[in-house]
């Protein structure tokens, strides 16, 4: 008898317990100018609920198995995210080189960069109908070269509740369209990042003539790449750094939360 009841209670918690639910990694591919891209979708699909949906840009090596396990991370059971790829078929960077040269036609022509991001954005609506994503309540992150792309989303004019940018690329081809913006913007970068901080005086100053909510954040005694695991260098001009992560992505979270709130 024993031995039944334990096996009806093995039974009841299989039932009852999400053990089969799993974090959904499912492939979003679009055509844009005869390029195929090939994204992913990240969610966790023991929530039912509709949640907010974010484009994610990754760091300049694009999509592979460390941006799939961040966004898994970021997404939680909080979000729905497009992992998205701005390079096409079959561009995967495996080194600083290539990945180099995969950026450099997309920052030499940043009308082709805001073209990419803004398909992606509009895929990202589109998956509404497949995945439980709150139409109403959308968002663009960046980090490195993905803050960069997604600083050109709310350039746009992008309908975007809020744009967060992750040591991100502060420049642009056109302060004009600072003035287009209607996402809340948020951009962290280390105060010792001698990649970004240069443009930080250029940006700050365009970013006065964004008419909604903006704000710049400097993390002290921070380099480049603070949210990268990957970039583990003990010095360097690219450096993980957990306490400005775990920071970063706080204020992360008080940001979007901030942004969905607000009509």
């Amino acid at each position: 008898m024993r031995l039944v009841r334990f096996a009806f209670i093995l039974l009841g918690i299989c039932i009852t317990s999400p053990v089969f639910a799993k974090m959904v990694a499912k492939p979003v591919d679009w055509q844009l100018d005869g390029t195929t891209f090939e994204s992913v979708l990240v969610y966790d699909d023991a929530v039912t609920a509709k949640r907010p949906g974010l484009v994610m840009v990754p760091n300049w090596y694009g999509i592979n198995d460390t941006a799939v396990a961040k966004a898994k991370m970021i997404a939680g059971k909080d979000y729905v995210i497009l992992l998205t790829d701005m390079y096409g078929h079959g561009v995967r960077p495996k080194n600083d080189s290539e990945a180099k040269t995969a950026v450099a036609p997309l920052y030499h022509d940043r009308g082709l960069m805001r073209a990419r991001i803004s398909k992606a954005f509009e895929q990202l609506k589109a998956e509404a109908g497949q995945a439980p994503i709150d139409s109403s309540r959308l968002a663009a992150i960046g980090f490195c070269f993905g803050g960069a792309v997604v600083l050109d989303l709310a350039r746009t004019g992008a309908d975007a509740k809020a744009v967060i940018a992750f040591h991100g690329d502060l420049s642009t081809d056109d302060p004009t369209l600072t003035t287009k913006i209607k996402a809340r913007v948020l951009a962290m970068n280390g105060s010792d990042d001698t990649l970004t901080m240069p443009q930080a005086p250029e940006f700050t100053k365009d970013m006065q003539q964004d008419p909604s909510d903006w704000q710049f954040v400097e993390i002290g005694h921070v380099v480049h790449c603070f949210t990268e695991t990957e970039a583990t260098a003990k010095t360097g001009v690219c450096r993980y750094d957990a306490k400005a992560a775990a920071r970063s992505y706080r204020m992360m979270h008080d940001w979007l939360a901030e942004s969905f709130a607000s009509r």
